[in-house]
């Protein structure tokens, strides 16, 4: 079955400072960033600039045992996942499970932005940590 997502929703990017990321995304690129919001449980804080229907959200840690701190301390910063949106999240974990793929979250869970979330190993999706998003409205 093929998981058909609607857009990408956002690319992900682990900084170590979004006080020294958020100019240069906004002086370079011309963005504007229109949100910053911690998300406490997965001990991270975002920022978000909107290019087209396309998000970037970069990504700080919040302390040193977040996800993203380990991964700037073993890959520095740079991409961290891409996030597609989807409709009916927790059924597509369910395809991609039936295909064979392994999943970091067995079940949604909330993520920025009011979004549920959940994560697709990089090990079985060729290197790429991908995210489905669903936003319920």
């Amino acid at each position: 079955m093929i998981m058909n997502p609607d857009f990408i929703e956002h690319i992900g990017i682990a900084v170590k400072s979004l006080k020294q990321a958020i100019p240069f995304y906004e002086r370079v690129l011309g963005l504007s960033c229109y949100a910053i919001e911690d998300v406490v449980d997965q001990k991270v804080k975002t920022a978000f600039f909107k290019l087209g229907q396309t998000k970037i959200e970069l990504i700080e840690a919040m302390d040193s045992s977040s996800p993203i701190a380990k991964f700037i301390e073993k890959r520095g910063e740079g991409m961290h996942h891409i996030a597609f949106a989807v409709n009916g999240l927790e059924h597509k974990l369910s395809e991609a499970e039936n295909l064979g793929l392994r999943l970091i979250d067995k079940k949604p869970r909330k993520g920025a932005e009011g979004l549920d979330i959940a994560f697709l190993h990089p090990a079985s999706t060729m290197g790429v940590l991908m995210e489905f998003c669903e936003k319920k409205e």
